[in-house]
């Protein structure tokens, strides 16, 4: 069972395999997520390569979308097999094109079929299933659904959830603008840990610093999740978090991940990998220091080269 406390959130086309290796150079313990892999892809599609990763990744964990239970069952069997310590179904994104395929943040208006997945899933897993979800959609009263939806997904045998505490508006508002406009209402999350302190909760959404995720925990959330703050600032977030969170001295400064990341782009390179798949993510790993504008246009016009 993997450790909660800190976490960086699922991210489409940012947090691959590249980052969270990135990212694990950073803090050994911060608890990382793959992005979004659909059940359709890796059921119907046979495209088992989106669930590679690397053994120096973990603890890392694999997010799951869809919304036919046996999909989601046979998806979850082979995240098991292939070594993910956790299954997290996505009942947060709002994209059209999650909408499109019933998953997704739209499931929040579906607890009973929620409930079945997670059921499905459960059943096939030997590893801990959990879930990401929003405090509700459109016009959804959150105060009033949100308790209904945590206890029938809990009833099926979850017991970690991770709560953006935002809305999300399936019309009218891009994937972006649904990440900003919609205002957080953290206090309903600290409700939501009262109604249910047997519940692991962990919250996310608009946590910008370690000292915000600090202040948080102490307030009796069981974790905190942080989404573009750890990654275009890494080091400002992760690499006092070994120390700060959990009391180990096993965190990098920055000049140290860059020399550490060297034999593991050097092994990219001989593959036929391109350079630009790894710089892209390290582009923030000296914001706020003197010369990181330096560094960023240097990987952003270097990395093309070749050689």
């Amino acid at each position: 069972m993997y450790d909660h406390k800190l976490s960086v959130a699922p991210m489409l086309d940012w947090t691959d395999r590249h980052c969270r290796v990135f990212h694990r150079m950073i803090s050994r313990e911060v608890l990382l997520y793959t992005e979004m892999v659909t059940a359709p892809a890796l059921v119907l599609g046979g495209a088992l390569r989106l669930l590679d990763f690397s053994p120096e990744e973990q603890p890392v964990a694999l997010q799951l979308g869809g919304s036919d239970p046996e999909q989601l069952a046979k998806a979850t069997a082979l995240g098991a097999a292939h070594g993910y310590g956790e299954i997290n179904l996505n009942l947060g994104c709002p994209s059209d094109r999650v909408q499109s395929g019933s998953f997704g943040a739209v499931l929040m208006e579906r607890p009973g079929l929620v409930a079945d997945c997670v059921a499905a899933m459960i059943a096939a897993s030997p590893v801990e299933v959990t879930v990401k979800c929003r405090i509700g959609v459109d016009n959804q009263v959150p105060e009033e659904i949100l308790p209904e939806f945590l206890s029938r997904v809990a009833a099926a045998g979850v017991n970690r959830f991770t709560i953006h505490a935002r809305k999300a508006w399936l019309q009218g508002l891009s994937p972006k603008e649904n990440r900003e406009v919609p205002p957080l209402d953290y206090d309903l999350v600290f409700a939501m840990k009262e109604t249910f302190p047997h519940l692991h909760l962990s919250i996310n959404g608009g946590i910008s610093s370690l000292e915000a995720a600090e202040g948080f925990l102490a307030r009796g959330v069981d974790g905190v999740m942080i989404g573009r703050a750890a990654y275009h600032q890494p080091a400002d977030i992760l690499a006092e978090a070994d120390r700060r969170i959990w009391g180990e001295d096993t965190g990098r400064r920055a000049e140290e991940v860059v020399r550490a990341m060297l034999s593991y782009i050097e092994a990219h390179l001989a593959s036929g990998g391109r350079l630009h798949q790894i710089t892209r993510h390290m582009l923030g790993l000296f914001h706020g220091r003197p010369g990181a504008r330096h560094w960023r246009r240097i990987l952003s016009e270097g990395a093309h080269e070749d050689g």
